[in-house]
């Protein structure tokens, strides 16, 4: 039977949607976004066949930014505690970017839980490259500095042939959506970049796992997340020709790689 968990905080706003009575799918959200934001494209597509939670971090969507910094486990808990709230025994974790680093906690944290693993633009390790970002990131952040911000991330996470593509119009309007949609809580999410290292929790994970490489990503490279997928033991690899955003680019494929994947899992 689930088990409650103590968490610091008050719960974390929810996303539920289980119209399906499918098997249980947790989602964690990236850095600086949102259920909606990051996986609203493709909820109709998992809750088809899924029973769908997932929470907001505190300082997005409908949660409050919290006063203290971050912790893992705390983001970890509180998902798996909207999971209990929702009678969610067993369920498979999909992490999309930082969000990854949740699902790998969640696994290591309730391992005769998760039934599988679904990492999307993610990383066991941050690197210097990735820090150096997170620092510049957060920083602007905490500074108000929305649109300097919007500027530094559109580079990073747009496919650069899309980027491209676009007239300089058309690039302002990205820039000043971006800084428009930039939470109050999104340094404190970078933050939890600084000293992430989880190769050795990988090690412990014994259940089915897909990484999805997103392969034209400036933002978390391509290294990085091949990298996670080699320390996942018995990890499958797939590749995604998006930047760090496959839910503006390839919806559909993205959920097609997440939801084939789950169909074949063996039922743990």
């Amino acid at each position: 039977m689930p088990v409650s968990v103590t968490t610091k905080t008050a719960p974390y706003a929810r996303t539920v949607r289980k119209e399906s009575g499918g098997p249980g799918l947790l989602l964690a959200h990236g850095g600086g976004g949102s259920i909606e934001s990051n996986f609203g494209a493709i909820l109709d597509e998992l809750a088809a066949r899924h029973s769908v939670v997932g929470v907001d971090y505190p300082g997005t969507g409908g949660t409050p930014k919290s006063d203290e910094p971050l912790e893992l486990d705390e983001l970890a808990d509180q998902l798996v505690a909207a999971a209990d709230a929702e009678g969610l025994e067993k369920f498979a974790v999909l992490g999309y970017s930082v969000g990854g680093n949740v699902a790998i906690r969640v696994a290591t944290r309730y391992p005769e839980r998760v039934t599988a693993l679904v990492l999307t633009a993610t990383f066991a390790r941050a690197g210097n490259r990735l820090k150096l970002v997170a620092d510049l990131w957060s920083g602007l952040a905490a500074r108000g500095e929305s649109e300097l911000l919007a500027r530094l991330l559109v580079p990073l996470a747009f496919n650069p042939a899309v980027l491209e593509g676009l007239t300089p119009e058309q690039v302002e309007d990205v820039v000043r959506a971006t800084a428009g949609s930039i939470p109050a809580g999104a340094g404190d999410h970078v933050d939890l970049l600084q000293g992430a290292d989880l190769r050795a929790e990988l090690a412990r994970i014994d259940v089915p796992a897909l990484v999805i490489a997103t392969t034209e990503d400036r933002l978390v490279p391509l290294a990085l997340q091949r990298e996670l997928a080699d320390a996942l033991p018995g990890a499958r690899l797939a590749e995604l020709p998006t930047g760090h955003l496959p839910f503006a680019e390839r919806p559909a494929e993205w959920a097609a790689l997440v939801t084939g994947f789950l169909a074949e899992a063996p039922v743990r």
